[in-house]
């Protein structure tokens, strides 16, 4: 399994395709659904099935007068528009009158989208004005709009919109393209501002796409550019010829440009040069400027010689990642008196911050200060997270989370859930639409009266929107109200699962939990999907090695599937790593080959390893998935929890499979 993005509440709000799959496993989401409904649900579905085909059903009343009806007229008319040919057409009216009808509700601007889509298609740029909307544009809309404007000869302050466009740093939509020719016939397209555009290009790291821009530069223009194009694309090369060719002037920034990226990414290469190269920057501060690159892409890869570059960079320089690095590769290294220095370091904010207390209390107990280890621990407790736990486990005390509920007030819950938008929020859910269902619910959220927005929760929690449930009360702040916030969906599937393969219940709740906060549906950015969150190809080979039937892509949002899936591979990465558990999180996260890479020259502790992983997000949910598994069973057990067994030490050399 590759590295994958997780599903987070901004994606949620963009719409994922796998929204428009109208699962049958839905219908059985929400435990106070009114079963009377289900029929007319069912229509629902098949009605919306055939409008994306183009196909005529017949509507009874009582689909008529359902509360999803807008969203069946509006994918009709969809249809129906990016079929339709020529000047305005019978379907531009429909349009016109259901936009009237619907307002600023989510539909309409589904459908809104859909109809400037059209009318720019078939350029009829009268009423492609007419209609247009900011909260509607896209960035191919937008360019539309320019070539609207131009079309109708409104060309009052077209040149500085044209340009403001043209100034992205990365590659536009094709639509653009006529407005930039338009801007370039007027003579408002000069080589100072192509070359900006490839300079912005060059700063977001699209060197490839920069070259083409700079096609249409004079070569002299060109000639700087492409060559920071070279150093970016191939920074070993170019540094190299830097250092061999003492006549040649590079600017600085181009250098350190390049240098950053192969300490990042090929430190043991950087390191090989660094003398040779700091002797040949002209000026010493910016020689002085290479050390930190180094030193944070070494720590990275868990290098000794971290150390000795994190000393070479200039005093107050570092920035606050390479303050975080200083700390990690000092404890990877065992010098606990550097990390206190490290962590002395700091800005106040971050020495106050959870991780940074748990290790100051760490750094004093290594170096004998047991009563500053103490209080220092003390200090991490409050934290109800993956430190406060490590910080009682030092102590030696048991884990309690502190519990902050929610206040429910049943009267306005379901005051909420009988608004229009909400009602919609929850029959998109029951239907499949999830991501519809999440825009309706930030909708009806942004109307809410302030005092009645956290009471929103309990209503998502209620609908086992768990993910939205999550995302409200954080965005309140409110973290802590574990009955709310850490259901126990699919208990019939991951009891099966979890006896199957003889995983911890509560940890693949955990799993579960940091994985998709339950979403069947999810899907992520790298191919991983449904609650589990494995890829295709990694479900399938799990399947084989535990004789289970070849899982098809779309059987991954099969709860039963996934969960037991998902436990399997988890199993397999705990007996692959010797039961090390925090790695085989780290391999369920980033693959495996990426945790055999993590595994320390010499035995260390678990602290030490998680805090050292070099990718962030995995490092995260290490550390996440721990907290879940002992919250989970502290609310089946309603015991303190200790965490002492989370004290182990990470071995060099993983259990053979």
């Amino acid at each position: 399994m590759k590295r994958k993005g997780r599903y987070r509440w901004a994606r949620a709000l963009r719409g994922l395709a796998a929204a428009c799959s109208l699962s049958l496993l839905a219908l059985v989401a929400f435990a106070d659904a009114d079963e009377g409904d289900a029929a007319v649900r069912e229509q629902f579905r098949a009605a919306y099935a055939a409008a994306a085909i183009g196909a005529d059903t017949a509507d009874g009343e009582a689909l008529r007068a359902y509360v999803l009806y807008p969203y069946l007229r509006e994918a009709r008319l969809e249809r129906a528009l990016a079929r339709a040919q020529g000047p305005w057409q019978p379907t531009d009216d429909a349009a016109a009158e259901f936009l009237a009808q619907a307002g600023d509700e989510p539909v309409a601007l589904l459908l809104r989208r859909a109809w400037l889509v059209s009318l720019a298609r078939r350029e009829s740029w009268e009423a492609f004005l007419a209609q247009y909307e900011t909260a509607a544009a896209t960035p191919a809309l937008e360019c539309q709009r320019l070539n609207a404007r131009i079309a109708r000869e409104e060309t009052a302050g077209l040149a500085e919109d044209v340009r403001a466009k043209w100034l992205a740093d990365y590659r536009l939509p094709s639509e653009c393209e006529p407005a930039f020719q338009w801007l370039r016939a007027q003579g408002g397209l000069p080589a100072e501002l192509v070359a900006q555009r490839v300079d912005l290009l060059l700063d977001s790291g699209q060197a490839s796409f920069a070259r083409t821009v700079a096609v249409r530069l004079p070569a002299e223009t060109a000639a700087p550019l492409l060559e920071r194009a070279q150093f970016i694309e191939s920074p070993t090369r170019m540094l190299d010829a830097f250092v061999a060719d003492a006549s040649k002037d590079v600017p600085a920034a181009v250098v350190l440009e390049a240098w950053s990226r192969l300490a990042r990414n090929e430190p043991d290469e950087a390191q090989a040069r660094y003398r040779e190269l700091y002797d040949r920057m002209p000026k010493r501060d910016d020689a002085r400027k290479l050390a930190q690159p180094l030193a944070k892409g070494l720590a990275w890869d868990r290098k000794p010689e971290a150390l000795d570059y994190f000393e070479r960079v200039p005093s107050g320089t570092l920035d606050p990642v390479g303050r975080e690095w200083w700390a990690r590769a000092a404890m990877w290294a065992g010098n606990w008196d550097e990390v206190n220095a490290a962590i002395a370091a700091m800005r106040p904010a971050e020495q106050a911050d959870w991780p940074w207390l748990y290790w100051a209390a760490r750094a004093a107990e290594e170096r004998g200060d047991e009563d500053a280890a103490r209080s220092l621990y003390n200090a991490a407790l409050p934290g109800d997270n993956y430190y406060s736990a490590m910080a009682a486990a030092r102590l030696g005390e048991r884990v309690v989370p502190r519990v902050e509920r929610i206040p429910l007030d049943a009267g306005q819950v379901e005051s909420i859930a009988a608004v229009d938008a909400f009602r919609r929020v929850r029959e998109l859910a029951l239907v499949g639409l999830r991501d519809l269902a999440t825009n309706e619910w930030q909708y009806g959220y942004s109307v809410l009266p302030e005092a009645q927005r956290l009471q929103a929760v309990h209503l998502a929690a209620r609908w086992e929107i768990y993910d939205v449930a999550v995302a409200t009360a954080t965005s309140h702040g409110r973290f802590n109200d574990y009955t709310l916030l850490y259901p126990r969906p699919h208990l019939d599937e991951v009891a099966a699962a979890a006896k199957l393969t003889d995983v911890d219940t509560d940890l693949l709740y955990g799993v579960l939990r940091q994985e998709s906060l339950f979403r069947s549906d999810a899907a992520s950015s790298a191919g991983a999907l449904g609650l589990a969150q494995l890829t295709p190809a990694t479900a399938r080979e799990t399947a084989l090695r535990w004789s289970l039937p070849a899982p098809k892509r779309s059987d991954l949002f099969d709860p039963k599937i996934s969960i037991t899936l998902g436990a399997a591979r988890l199993k397999e990465l705990e007996q692959r790593f010797g039961s090390e558990l925090p790695v085989a999180l780290g391999a369920y996260n980033a693959g495996e080959a990426a945790a055999e890479r993590w595994l320390p020259p010499r035995a260390v502790d678990s602290d030490v390893w998680i805090e050292n992983i070099p990718y962030n997000e995995t490092r995260a949910y290490v550390r996440r998935v721990l907290w879940h598994g002992l919250v989970y069973r502290w609310l089946e057990t309603g015991q303190p929890q200790s965490t002492r067994g989370w004290i182990v030490q990470i071995a060099s050399v993983p259990t053979a499979p």
